[in-house]
């Protein structure tokens, strides 16, 4: 059996960010994930200046897919309008690879089945054993449903059922497209060129409220697609969309400590209310995750945006 001070369990953003603080300040730790990396993910990808601040992102040492977008054509109920951003998108592929190599982080194979609390901290499937424990597993994450999910239960209205795809095409087009609550939709769809001849198209709704209109995510996805070909933003494409759910962050901060066991990133729900954007939030919750293990301190939200708009219009 292996032991350390600290399991994290998801090697995304998350579970890297929390990893690579541990390593600076000389903590022990292992990494582990189901999938082996790099591993596709399909993603917008939407990356804000705070992010790259965050980690200390440089644009021109990173080798990889990345767009600069300075306006953004959105359309609110059939309105458009443009809005002049700051804003950014990766492929995840490919950035959160990024995150481990640059960091030099190990991650270990292995699927969590079984997480057992005991008198010093934690067990997981008779294999690994802590002091600590963080859940960087995404919306199902294992440490969730564990130890988090009878005491602290995700608000049913901050849920999101999303279709999306990520496939290569030509982009004539290289504008950032969004539509919201077109045509009754309680939710948004997007269009996001990426670098290298890289496209990604999705749709996200609140569940409950498209339950209540009757409405059908693949019928939605279905409109979509039609809009795109019609306008001529994609043609001659079949699609294969994969389908996700993910919470936005609730309006007061729920517990995402029990005991020596952490939340981060979408294992905690923490997307934005009004873009759906994670990774951002996911990098500075990993963070504050590990500094509150190092230090002792509070682990709180506190200073994680809620909305992504003021940052990617004004970059603060």
């Amino acid at each position: 059996m292996k032991k350390t001070t600290v399991l994290i369990v998801g090697a995304g953003p998350a579970g890297a960010a929390c990893a690579r603080r541990l390593q600076q300040a000389g903590v022990d730790f292992l990494l582990l994930d189901q999938q082996p990396f790099p591993r596709m993910k399909s993603c917008a990808g939407w990356i804000t200046p705070a992010v790259l601040r965050a980690i200390g992102f440089q644009p021109g040492q990173y080798p990889y897919s990345f767009t600069t977008f300075s306006k953004f054509i959105i359309s609110v109920r059939g309105v458009r309008i443009t809005l002049p951003v700051r804003q950014y998108a990766i492929r995840r592929i490919e950035f959160d690879h990024w995150l481990l190599q640059r960091n030099t982080l190990t991650v270990e194979q292995h699927t969590v089945k079984h997480i057992r609390q005991t008198a010093d901290g934690y067990e997981i499937d008779g294999k690994f054993t802590s002091q600590y424990l963080v859940g960087a597993g995404g919306t199902y994450c294992p440490v969730y449903r564990s130890l988090f999910r009878e005491a602290v239960p995700r608000a049913k209205d901050r849920m999101i059922v999303a279709l999306e795809e990520e496939f290569p095409y030509p982009c004539e087009d290289a504008d950032c497209r969004l539509w919201f609550m077109e045509n009754g939709l309680p939710g948004y769809a997007w269009y996001v060129p990426k670098a290298n001849g890289w496209l990604n198209v999705g749709i996200g709704a609140k569940a409950e409220k498209l339950k209540e209109k009757g409405g059908d995510i693949q019928a939605r996805w279905q409109a979509l697609t039609a809009k795109l070909d019609a306008i001529g933003l994609v043609r001659g494409h079949t699609y294969q969309p994969l389908s996700h759910t993910y919470f936005l962050r609730s309006r007061m901060d729920i517990p995402i400590r029990i005991k020596n066991a952490f939340l981060a990133g979408d294992a905690a729900g923490l997307a934005t209310l009004d873009m759906g954007e994670g990774i951002g939030p996911a990098l500075l919750s990993g963070f504050r995750a590990a500094e509150a293990i190092i230090t002792g301190e509070n682990y709180s939200l506190a200073g994680i945006p809620r909305y992504s708009l003021p940052t990617i219009v004004w970059g603060k």
